[in-house]
């Protein structure tokens, strides 16, 4: 959560709404990271909140302009977080609808929960041993892999193992309607009367790769809700399409029989971020093109440069079909986790993928404030006019906007 909402909510149940849900200011404070920061401007001044809590998170005065948390809005983030850490999958859904939508006051409540479910889940982690709780999984394959009936088969069988499982699965959204047919969950029909199972399609709204913004957020919901095996299925497979590969703890690339040679594979790059490399459809007239393509890949991964220390990715065959292979494959995946785990790689990865996400974040706000800026809305069409016409280069034009925008945020800045 950023400053601009967490301060805000801290001044505002930290004392008059304290009457009313007394553990949300107190749990709020302890949310906050140790004192880092010893400057006097950085402390900013709340009423009933002590500087050690707040010291080492520069805020100005001027976000002070969030309303209070009205008690409807206390007992609805009361009533998801409880039914959440129960286990009740109603909730689950809705606190995911919660932190897809668009709608500012609630993305602020979202943020609120999720805090809330990541004290839970850090309270876990401590009674673990500082070790994670779930495991994250991304598959991610080429249309027609057979992605959505591999999942099915798994969860199956992880769920008849005592697992709780639950699938983000990502559908691609019309770029002409901006509609999403969500079909993976009419594929799962076994895997959807589960009730250790629990699948989520979204749209992926124009987003690259199929992952959404808050495909992150709600891989936290999941585990907040007690399932320890998350697996987040995303759109195809290219060159820039690795966003799944910086929110999972091991990334599985399924390939079709068929699918092309192993220089096909290097060259689709996404190769290179794959922990385990799997063949589907490998049964029938297709299991002589599965075993050569498991050779072939195999070959291939010999010549790519080791991504951990712990772990050399393998290739694997499989039948969605017959069952042949599934047990293998999640002993495999299972030596992946007890490897990373051991050598400590398991934990890096987590703390190198919330800096990325960071900046990814950031990116988009910045993108966004840039978009609504006076200054920049007030010289866009007559721009975007001058390039369509053929007047000016785009990478001009972007330097004007760039200048503008800077010059009205220098001079802003000096008043």
């Amino acid at each position: 959560m950023g400053p601009s909402v967490l301060f805000p909510l801290l001044h505002r149940l930290s004392s008059p709404l304290r009457t009313v849900t007394p553990t949300w200011g107190r749990w709020l404070l302890r949310q906050l990271p140790p004192p880092s920061c010893t400057r006097t401007r950085c402390t900013p001044s709340f009423p009933g909140l002590n500087s050690q809590h707040i010291r080492g998170m520069c805020v100005e005065s001027t976000l002070s302009h969030i309303k209070e948390l009205s008690p409807p809005e206390q007992r609805l983030l009361n009533k998801l977080y409880e039914g959440l850490i129960s286990g009740q999958r109603a909730s689950l859904a809705e606190s995911i609808t919660l932190v897809e939508t668009q709608h500012p006051r609630k993305k602020e409540l979202a943020q609120v929960l999720l805090q809330r479910v990541l004290a839970h889940r850090k309270e876990q982690e401590k009674q673990n041993g500082g070790k994670p709780l779930a495991f994250r999984v991304g598959l991610s394959g080429p249309p027609g892999a057979g992605k959505s009936t591999f999942i099915e088969v798994v969860g199956k069988m992880l769920t008849g193992q005592g697992h709780k499982v639950s699938v983000l699965a990502v559908d691609p959204s019309s770029c002409t309607t901006g509609g999403s047919l969500m079909g993976d969950k009419t594929r799962m029909t076994e895997l959807s009367r589960d009730m250790s199972a629990f699948i989520r399609p979204s749209p992926t709204s124009g987003t690259l790769g199929g992952v959404t913004r808050t495909t992150n957020e709600a891989i936290v919901l999941c585990e907040g809700g007690g399932y320890d095996i998350v697996l987040v299925e995303t759109v195809g497979v290219g060159q820039s399409e690795f966003a799944v590969a910086d929110m999972v703890d091991m990334f599985v690339l399924l390939i079709p029989p068929a699918g092309g040679d192993e220089l096909q594979g290097i060259k689709r790059g996404i190769i290179e971020k794959a922990d385990l490399v799997v063949v589907t459809k490998a049964d029938g007239d297709l299991l002589v093109p599965a075993r050569r393509i498991q050779a072939e890949y195999t070959s291939a991964l010999k010549l790519l440069r080791k991504k951990s220390k712990s772990w050399n990715p393998k290739v694997v065959r499989v039948s969605s079909q017959t069952g042949e292979g599934v047990a293998e494959l999640w002993g495999k995946m299972e030596a992946f986790h007890s490897a990373t785990l051991s050598s400590g790689d398991f934990q890096d990865r987590r703390r190198a993928q919330h800096k990325v996400w960071m900046w990814s974040l950031i990116q988009e706000n910045v993108l966004r404030h840039f978009q609504e800026h006076p200054a920049v809305r007030g010289e866009l069409p007559q721009l975007e006019d001058r390039v369509t016409r053929g007047a000016i280069s785009p990478g001009l034009a972007a330097d004007l906007l760039l200048k503008a925008f800077t010059s009205s945020s220098s001079s802003s800045s000096s008043q």
